[in-house]
């Protein structure tokens, strides 16, 4: 099997991709990510997935590299990662009761080759109606503060979500259904 690099630092994404089964590198970008507000959501993931992966090729002259981002949208606007726990809390605020979308853009490089594919998927979570006092104890665990949204699923964030529609994995931050079937493209079949 080819070498493989994951272009991000992410703890959850190293951890989905173990989970799997799949050997392979970390090698987090460098890449100081943009928001180009004029993009539609998917293009936008898409295109941050991009920039993250050819940062790292840079240092390659082989190897499959897979890159990814993720975003939380509501209304419209996207929900970055809290910078203080004030902000945290406002975002939970606004997600309360809610429904809202989270967008990964997926962009896998053979660096060899130069071949390249990128896609996205959008999921949708509707949260519960959260109380004051709820978000306060959420956001004192420390858990939102490095995450799009200020929430992580997999944690006690799972507390606050109602109902999902989509890809779960893909709200973690790495949809791995479609990420299987871009690097069966790629000659890897993970089953």
């Amino acid at each position: 099997m080819a070498r493989i690099i994951l272009a991000s630092g992410s703890p959850r994404r190293r951890d989905l991709l173990a989970q799997i089964g799949l050997d392979f590198e970390v090698v987090p970008s460098n890449y100081d990510e943009v928001i180009e507000k004029n993009l539609p959501f998917g293009q936008l993931v898409c295109k941050l997935a991009e920039h993250k992966v050819m940062d790292v090729a840079k240092k390659y002259t082989g190897g499959i590299i897979i890159g990814a981002d993720t975003i939380v949208v509501l209304d419209n606007k996207i929900l970055g990662k809290p910078s203080s726990k004030k902000e945290a809390m406002d975002m939970l605020s606004m997600l309360s009761g809610q429904w809202h979308s989270v967008f990964t853009g997926l962009f896998v490089l053979d660096a060899k080759s130069g071949k390249s594919q990128k896609d996205y998927e959008e999921s949708r979570v509707k949260f519960k109606e959260i109380s004051p006092r709820e978000i306060e104890n959420y956001v004192n665990t420390g858990e939102p503060l490095d995450k799009a949204g200020a929430y992580g699923i997999q944690e006690k964030g799972a507390l606050l979500v109602e109902k999902i529609e989509g890809c779960y994995y893909n709200i973690v931050g790495l949809p791995l259904f479609k990420l299987s079937l871009i690097l069966a493209n790629f000659g890897i079949n993970l089953l």
